[in-house]
C-alpha cells in the first residue's frame, strides 16, 4: 500500500467506518472491522519503566522544564568569542538517534536521555536549499553558513552568478563572497577550523575559498573535472587556503586530506604519495609564513604541542579523510575533543577573542552509507567536543553554536516498544507479509534487503547483535541521498536567544556577526550603545 492509504486505513481502524480507496482508477469502499487486532499489536509486549508508571513522574517532570525556562534570563553580555559547530548530514532524526542510543549505552530505555547540545537554552531550525537547488549540498550551505550569502549547488564562498564549473566566473573578485571567518580577522580576532574531512573539504571551505567546484581540491582535481592541463589560472582550494586570506592567516587548521598540499613525488607522513600535479609542496610555504607555526601529522605530536609557544597549528591526520572513530588508530588519529581542546587553549591567548569553526563531517559520511551506527557514534564524538567546549569556556562571553549543514532521509519507523533498540528491528509491527522491519530505514541507498523475488528478506540475520549494519532503504541507489528538511540550530551563551524560531540559513553568520560585533552590519555593541 501506499504510505496515504495507510493513513486513510488507520483512520478507520479507529472510526470503524467505510473509506474510499484514494489510489487510481475506480473507487470502490474498504470495509474494515471496528476490531482489528491493532491494540494488541501496539501494547504487545510494551511495558512502562517502573519510576515511571506513577502520574507523579511526569508532573514533576514538567514542572522542572517549566521551572527552567521561566527562570531562563537573556544574556546579553558583549561575546567575545564564538565556538561554530557543524554535524554535516546530522538530521534532526540523526540527532534523535543518537540521544535514544547514548542512552542505551548507559543502560536506560534511551528515549528521556539528552546530549549536550539539547541542553542548551534557545533552539531554531534552519532551512537548507541552494539558490538553485531544492536538496543542498555542502558547499551551497556552507556559502550560506559562513559567507550570509544563497549560492548555487556545488559552488563555494561565491554568489549565484557563478555556474558550475566555470572557472572564469569563480575567479572574478566581483563574484566573491567574504565570510565570518574574514570579518573576524578584521577584528583583530584569532581564527580557525577543525574538520574529521580534508582541510579542503566543502564545510569547511567556504570560510576561505572561492571556487565554481567543491571538488577542485588541489590542481590535478581541477583537470580531473574540467579537463584544463593548464590550471594556473583557476586556483585550487589548498592554495587558496595556503596563499590567500583569509585561509593564511587560520591560527588553526585540523583535519585530514595531507595529500592535497603535496607533490605527486612525496610521500607523506601517512606513507601515502602527494596528490599534486604542479610541484608544489604547500606544507614547505605554510611553515615558511608561520615561523612560530607547527605542523602536526598524528595524536601524539598535537598531544604534546606548547600553545604558550606557537602561535598557528596545521594539523594534517590522514592522507585523505580522517578514519572514522569506531575504526581509527586512536594511537595515532586524535578525536574530536582533544582537537577541539588543543585548539581553544590556543586560541585563548588573543585577549580580543576568537572564531572557530568545529565539523563532524562523517556524521555525513555514515548516513551516505546508509548505516546510522557510523552516523550517531561520530555525533556523539561531536557531543563530547561541545561538551568540553562548554566547560572550557564561560557562557558569560563565549557563544557556542551548533548546526547541521543538511538533512538526510532517515526515518524512525513502526511502533517499537519503549527502550527497543534503536539500531535495531521492530519485532512489534511486522509487515504485511508478516516480516519484521529495522527501526530506522533510509529513503534511498544500496541496500533493500530483497530475494530474487523482490520478497524482503529475514532482518533478523543481519541484524541482530549487530550495531554497524547497513540499514534497508526503499530506492536503490549507489549512496544515500542527502534530504531537504529544516536542521536545528542549537545556541549556548551571549544573545543565545536570537537563534529561535524558523529561519534562512545565510542568516546564521549574521547573526553570530552581529553577536561578536564585527563585519559591516549592524552589530549588538552600536545597539546598546543606542539603548536599543
Amino acid at each position: 500500500m501506499h504510505s496515504p492509504m495507510i493513513f486513510v486505513s488507520l483512520l478507520a481502524l479507529v472510526a470503524g467506518r467505510q473509506v474510499e480507496d484514494i489510489h487510481s482508477g475506480p473507487k470502490r469502499p474498504i470495509t474494515i472491522s471496528r476490531y482489528s487486532g491493532l491494540g494488541d499489536i501496539l501494547t504487545a509486549g510494551k511495558e512502562t519503566p517502573p519510576g515511571e508508571q506513577n502520574k507523579e513522574y511526569w508532573l514533576n517532570l514538567a514542572r522542572e522544564q517549566l521551572r527552567q525556562r521561566i527562570q531562563t534570563k537573556l544574556n546579553t553580555n558583549q561575546a567575545k568569542n564564538v565556538i561554530f559547530f557543524l554535524g554535516d548530514g546530522m538530521s534532526l532524526t540523526t540527532a534523535t538517534s543518537a540521544r535514544i542510543l547514548k542512552g542505551q549505552l548507559q543502560g536506560k530505555p534511551g528515549e528521556e536521555e539528552q546530549l549536550s547540545f539539547e541542553k542548551f537554552p534557545y533552539f531554531g531550525l534552519s532551512k537548507t536549499y541552494c539558490a538553485n537547488a531544492q536538496v543542498p549540498d555542502s558547499a551551497c550551505t556552507s556559502t550560506a553558513y559562513m559567507c550570509g550569502v544563497k549560492a548555487n549547488i556545488v559552488t563555494l564562498g561565491v554568489s549565484a552568478r557563478v555556474n558550475y564549473n566555470n572557472c572564469t566566473e569563480s575567479m572574478d573578485p566581483k563574484n566573491h563572497v567574504s565570510s565570518i571567518a574574514k570579518w573576524a580577522q578584521k577584528a583583530g580576532k584569532s581564527t580557525g577550523f577543525i574538520t574529521t574531512t580534508t582541510l579542503t573539504h566543502a564545510s569547511p571551505s567556504g570560510s576561505y575559498a572561492h571556487v565554481a567546484n567543491r571538488f577542485w581540491e588541489c590542481d590535478t582535481d581541477i583537470t580531473r573535472w574540467t579537463g584544463l592541463s593548464d590550471t594556473s589560472k583557476c586556483k585550487d582550494i589548498a592554495q587558496q587556503l595556503v596563499t590567500q586570506e583569509p585561509g593564511k592567516n587560520f591560527n588553526i587548521l585540523m583535519g585530514g586530506g595531507m595529500g592535497k598540499f603535496l607533490p605527486k613525488n612525496i610521500k607523506d607522513s601517512h606513507g601515502k604519495m602527494g596528490e599534486r600535479s604542479d610541484g608544489k609542496n604547500l606544507i614547505s610555504k605554510w611553515k615558511a609564513l608561520h615561523p612560530k607555526g607547527v605542523v602536526v601529522t598524528d595524536r601524539q605530536s598535537l598531544l604534546k604541542v606548547d600553545t604558550n609557544k606557537v602561535d598557528h597549528i596545521m594539523g594534517l591526520f590522514q592522507s585523505g579523510v580522517m578514519d572514522f572513530n569506531f575504526l581509527a588508530d586512536h594511537n595515532k588519529q586524535p578525536s574530536l575533543l582533544e582537537m577541539t581542546e588543543v585548539a581553544i587553549k590556543l586560541l585563548s591567548k588573543n585577549k580580543k577573542g576568537y572564531f572557530i569553526f568545529i565539523e563532524s563531517g562523517l556524521i555525513d559520511y555514515g548516513n551516505h552509507a546508509t548505516n546510522p551506527g557510523i552516523s550517531t557514534d561520530e555525533t556523539f564524538e561531536m557531543d563530547k567536543a561541545i561538551q568540553k567546549a562548554r566547560e572550557m569556556t564561560s557562557a558569560n562571553d563565549t557563544l557556542i553554536v551548533v548546526t547541521a549543514d543538511h538533512a538526510h532521509p532517515l526515518s524512525i519507523a513502526g511502533f517499537p516498544k519503549r527502550g527497543n533498540d534503536i539500531l535495531g528491528l521492530d519485532y512489534s509491527y511486522p509487515d504485511a507479509n508478516g516480516q519484521v522491519f529495522a527501526t530506522l530505514n533510509y529513503a534511498a541507498g544500496p541496500e533493500q534487503y530483497l530475494d530474487e523475488e523482490g520478497k524482503r528478506l529475514n532482518l533478523s540475520e543481519y541484524f541482530d547483535n549487530n550495531r554497524w549494519a547497513v540499514h534497508p532503504s526503499y530506492i536503490k541507489s549507489v549512496t544515500g541521498v542527502h534530504g531537504g528538511d529544516d536542521v536545528g540550530v542549537y545556541a549556548s551563551g551571549p544573545y543565545d536567544h536570537l537563534f529561535r524560531g524558523v529561519f534562512e540559513q545565510h542568516v546564521i553568520p549574521h547573526i553570530m556577526a552581529y553577536i561578536l560585533c564585527i563585519g559591516n552590519g549592524r552589530t549588538a555593541c552600536e545597539d546598546k550603545k543606542k539603548g536599543q
